[in-house]
């Protein structure tokens, strides 16, 4: 058993590639905020895979935790020298692995801040990037704009404030830059969100105005906020891979990464201290993501939430599984062809069709074994930003949008926090009891989970979605999922 190091890696077993740099001579250049296993099957694994071509060894990561729960990564990769296993599965049950090196260090921001904050000011650092998650950029989701009464927020505005978000941490650091006459560094926001540099740009900017008016002014006119598109489906690491990675390729590895074949990067072009040559590793460098972004958003993760919680509350626990029933398969393609499809913009390049069809396939290996209770995680900051779009684009355009009524009152069928079989629902969300009372007062008030404008904005007041809505409700409570989706792909809903 080969325990991961630099020591180590002369020692890895003949079907693993290891870096084949030195990493001695690599230094780094990107600060990056969240490094959790998204982040290391998709970033650093494409500058890992520049710097086996010779190119970007002074772009080396060094990862930042700011979470109290980032201690264990920390931990993790502070053990192994930053190094991890990345391990594909492939559809036919074949497996590559690979030992990533792009990682050179880790800080954890709790533990030090100021060592934190001297690596980002450093000269050095010339992108901050961040996987954060749709609820970390702090927007309230009535108004859109950046929420100044959020606790933590709100100390790190005090004057002197040491930081504890990545609000504080990012704009201290851009401070100090401009005092010493240092360049700026770029903020790549990697989050799958709808214009992520757009949104980084407004969160952090609104939050500087907040705190030093002139710095915000200075941020505004020099400082990058790219936009991008991410896509590689990468499930939560379970002992059951720490297990693999042992059995089947004779390393130990604290927190192995296990992802599927597929990744996409497309990425704006805007960057003030320069960037690693990451169109030779296969990135899309492009002067507008939107088309591509609104091709993954609505098609791929609005898939996804479709299989989410009509699976669940069937009865399925993981992905694959609702992805090979037929009956989802085809309920999954009528919303990309029918609701999805229609509200995206011209793709040259693309083959939308064969996009769509690849959705289904990536859904429906079963090796990766992504589970079903991560779609459903966090839907509040999901649906709002993924559906809620799709369908206001519809209704405007007289287009259809059964299947969205169905996906948005499957989510308020499971937030009752019960499956159709009586088995209790652990609801993974930043305001899950909220949605679990609004879910429950539908006994009184069928309408009652669709009036939080919050997360809806005014569809409760659309007759022609109501009216889906109500049909999707009532037919979920009364005969279940799976029946349900069958009685739309019969022609029995509404049609809307």
């Amino acid at each position: 058993m080969t325990a991961l190091s630099n020591a180590t890696l002369t020692s890895l077993p003949a079907d693993v590639a290891g870096p084949d740099y030195d990493r001695s001579a690599l230094s780094a250049g990107i600060v990056h905020i969240g490094v959790g296993g998204f982040h290391r099957a998709h970033q650093a694994m494409y500058l890992d895979e520049l710097m086996r071509a010779g190119l970007a060894h002074d772009w080396a990561i060094c990862g930042l935790g700011l979470l109290p729960g980032d201690a264990a990564m920390r931990d993790a990769l502070k053990a192994q020298d930053g190094l991890y296993t990345l391990v594909v599965k492939h559809p036919d049950g074949s497996t590559q692995a690979r030992v990533i090196g792009s990682i050179v260090d880790y800080l954890f921001g709790p533990e030090d801040p100021e060592a934190a904050l001297a690596r980002m000011a450093d000269p050095a650092t010339r992108i901050v990037s961040l996987t954060v998650t749709e609820g970390g950029y702090n927007v309230n989701q009535v108004t859109g704009e950046f929420d100044l009464t959020n606790l933590a927020v709100r100390a790190d505005l005090e004057p002197g404030a040491v930081p504890t978000t990545s609000f504080g941490y990012v704009i201290e650091a851009l401070r100090r830059r401009r005092a010493a006459g240092t360049a700026p560094f770029t903020v790549m926001s990697c989050d799958n969100i709808q214009g992520n540099g757009d949104n980084a740009r407004r969160m952090f900017g609104a939050f500087a105005r907040a705190k030093d008016p002139d710095l915000a002014d200075w941020i505004e006119a020099e400082v990058p906020f790219p936009n991008c598109m991410v896509d590689r489906i990468t499930p939560v690491t379970t002992d059951a891979d720490r297990e693999l990675v042992a059995e089947r390729f004779g390393i130990e590895d604290a927190w192995p990464v296990v992802t599927e074949p597929f990744t996409q990067w497309v990425l704006e072009d805007d960057f003030v201290s320069g960037r690693p040559p990451y169109e030779q590793a296969g990135v899309q460098v492009v002067e507008d993501v939107t088309p591509y972004e609104l091709m993954k958003l609505r098609l791929l993760n609005v898939s996804h939430q479709g299989i989410a919680y009509l699976g669940y509350l069937a009865g399925y626990r993981l992905v694959h599984d609702v992805a090979q029933d037929p009956m989802f398969a085809t309920f999954l393609r009528g919303y990309m062809d029918h609701e999805g499809g229609p509200t995206l913009r011209p793709l040259p390049g693309v083959d939308l069709e064969a996009y769509k069809s690849t959705l289904i396939e990536r859904f429906s290996n079963p090796y990766v074994r992504d589970t079903v209770a991560r779609l459903c995680a966090e839907s509040s900051d999901r649906i709002p930003n993924w559906l809620v779009p799709v369908i206001g684009e519809n209704l405007a355009s007289g287009g259809e949008v059964t299947r969205s009524a169905l996906i948005v009152a499957s989510w308020a069928r499971y937030a009752e926090g019960a499956d159709e079989q009586g088995e209790p629902i652990e609801i993974v969300d930043r305001i899950a009891e909220r949605v679990h009372a609004a879910a429950l007062a539908q006994n009184e008030d069928d309408l009652a989970f669709l009036r939080d404008r919050d997360l809806f904005g005014d569809l409760v007041e659309d007759e022609r979605f109501v009216t889906a809505y109500r049909w999707a409700l009532s037919s979920l409570h009364s005969v279940g999922s799976r029946a349900t989706i069958q009685a739309l792909l019969d022609g029995e809903a509404p049609v809307a």
